[in-house]
């Protein structure tokens, strides 16, 4: 299987473009791009978008393990194996779990996750990106930090927001909670 940095290097290796332009293009710093580039981490999934879109390809051209030009069914029975992304800012792991649920999809314009979120001791860092994403609480209580804005969410309840104000979603009431969470990010 071919990892997500490896995906990266392929695609910036046909298009001639240097881990210098990818920075430049991605609008992310030289040092960021070298630790994705050298890492078998999983970037986070902002810097998977911003990255996609300077190379002009679709976030999910790096998650892909297969491609249907059809409908891609997931049944509950079959788990999707978890990503976990890091921030690349620092040495930690993230607080959230990624399961794809289209990840056979070609050409797909969204990308749905069933998503775990882990209660943190520190602060985890905000996102910004291109795109909008749509949240489904199925299990526990979050927290979406906004620009300044606040909202708790609890089981049923959903927020939709434009992405590319910095954004950051985190557990509530310090215990894991399950979310649908689906990311439009334009190519």
């Amino acid at each position: 299987m071919t990892t997500v940095t490896e995906k990266i290097k392929m695609v910036c290796a046909g298009k001639n473009i240097s881990a210098e332009d990818l920075a430049a293009g991605a609008g992310l710093t030289l040092d960021q791009v070298n630790r994705i580039l050298e890492d078998e981490r999983i970037p986070s999934l902002a810097s998977i978008i911003k990255i996609a879109r300077a190379l002009g390809v679709r976030p999910g051209t790096f998650l892909d393990d297969s491609e249907e030009l059809g409908p891609v069914v997931t049944r509950h029975t079959h788990s999707s194996p978890t990503v976990t992304f890091t921030s690349h800012l620092t040495d930690n792991h993230s607080h959230m779990d990624f399961a794809s649920l289209a990840a056979k999809k070609a050409g797909r314009s969204m990308e749905p996750f069933l998503i775990d979120i882990k209660p943190v001791a520190g602060n985890e860092s905000y996102s910004s990106h291109e795109g909008e994403e749509f949240l489904f609480v199925l299990e526990g209580d979050i927290v979406v930090h906004y620009g300044k804005e606040r909202y708790e969410l609890h089981k049923g309840d959903s927020i939709y927001y434009d992405s590319i104000v910095d954004h950051r979603v985190t557990a509530g009431d310090n215990a894991t909670a399950k979310i649908l969470g689906i990311v439009y990010a334009p190519a």
